[in-house]
């Protein structure tokens, strides 16, 4: 028996919870002091992790700190962590667990993870996971919900499967339209949704979505979907179901309380965005990441040297249209001026921005980013919506300036 050796502290676990090189500097440019999260106080340790920041505890919500963000690849330890269902799954035995296809299909089939690991071409992506609620604290005026800051995300290369080799093999009939996974996650009471999402067929098969084993060269960990994650690229984590094990095919559409209930957002509405006041009737589910920018260091409210030159930093990201520039702006948006880009990891990973800085006059200083990619898309001035998904408003950073 060959179990994970996350799964041997999963009784731990649950008490709490219900390699890039992006960090190098020029030798004239000053270091932006330590960073360090405003949350910290908020920090718990949990097998498997470093320090992140808890959210909830039922179901387990975690979030990643900022100095995290200085490497391009996000580290397993410290990837965040979200789910949506309490009860913990029982621990995985690989010589056991089979991956489920069934429904409209020619033949329903068991895959074993040796079977998935011999029997098809492994593949290989970069992709950013970020939460559809990644940073709803932020909203004005609030919402309900987990209150994540900034750290819902993270980018990982990703190895596994292409979904439409594995499809194939349960030879798919002809008039299917939808494809539904399932984890091994479950409910508390026999009344609660399981979690189900779905994608539509044409979108499993497009040869991008895939079912990954490995996440940075290793294990998919426990607390992020071991063994098996269903990677989304360029769509929001929602989809990204951990620990599948069962993919169903339909006919006709799929309904289900996490596509027509949850997770939705105002019907062709750039940025998901409507009004307190006015709210909207006709909603569709979240899908595609919009276009946004994070600033990464220095954290809100560092001082700065007068006469010394800094590197501003962060990332932008998109749904894989491609992030074409990054401008900064230090006068509230009247004038803007190009960050410089790193070269591109892939298209649906992140990309990294950087602006040199030396302050000449002492006092507070606010920097605002935004992102364009090959589309034209941008960020919006100001975005809303009930449930405080997809934001992308244009970023600010704080800053000081001292003698």
């Amino acid at each position: 028996m060959k179990l994970h050796v996350s799964c041997i502290l999963l009784s731990v676990v649950f008490m709490f919870a219900a390699c890039g090189s992006g960090n190098t500097r020029s030798g004239a440019v000053a270091e932006a002091g330590p960073v360090k999260d405003s949350t910290e106080a908020q920090m718990v340790k949990v097998p498997g992790k470093k320090p992140l920041r808890l959210l909830t505890e039922r179901p387990y919500n975690l979030e990643t700190p900022l100095r995290y963000f200085l490497e391009d690849f996000t580290p397993n330890d410290v990837f965040f962590v979200r789910w949506h269902l309490p009860v913990p799954p029982a621990p995985v035995d690989e010589d056991t667990f089979r991956l489920r296809i069934g429904g409209n299909v020619g033949r329903s089939i068991a895959l074993s993870m040796k079977d998935l690991k011999t029997k098809f071409t492994p593949y290989k992506i970069v992709a950013v996971c970020q939460c559809a609620g990644n940073s709803r604290s932020h909203f004005n005026p609030r919402v309900p919900g987990a209150q994540w800051v900034n750290g819902s995300m993270g980018n990982a290369v990703w190895t596994g499967v292409k979904l439409k080799d594995i499809l194939a093999m349960a030879q798919p009939k002809a008039n299917t339209k939808f494809v539904s996974f399932n984890g091994l996650d479950q409910p508390v009471f026999p009344s609660t949704p399981d979690f189900v999402k779905s994608l539509e067929y044409a979108h499993a098969m497009d040869g991008e979505v895939m079912l990954a084993y490995e996440m940075n060269g290793e294990p998919i960990p426990f607390l992020n979907g071991y063994p098996l994650k269903l990677v989304v690229p360029g769509w929001y984590a929602t989809y990204w179901v951990s620990m599948v094990s069962e993919i169903r095919l339909y006919a006709d559409s799929f309904k289900g309380y996490w596509m027509n209930k949850a997770y939705l957002v105002p019907k062709g509405v750039p940025n998901g965005n409507e009004k307190p006041d006015s709210l909207a009737k006709d909603m569709e589910p979240v899908s595609k990441l919009d276009v946004r920018s994070v600033f990464v260091s220095p954290q809100p409210g560092f001082t700065m040297q007068k006469g010394k030159t800094y590197e501003i930093q962060g990332l932008a990201m998109d749904d894989g249209t491609g992030i074409t520039k990054v401008e900064i702006s230090r006068d509230k948006g009247k004038t803007w001026a190009q960050a410089r880009l790193d070269p591109v990891l892939g298209k649906y990973s992140w990309r990294r921005w950087r602006y040199t800085y030396t302050p000449v006059e002492e006092g507070p200083v606010e920097f605002l980013a935004k992102a364009t990619n090959a589309a034209g898309a941008t960020q919006p001035w100001h975005q809303w919506n009930r449930s405080g998904y997809m934001r992308n408003e244009i970023e600010s950073l704080p800053l000081n300036v001292s003698k």
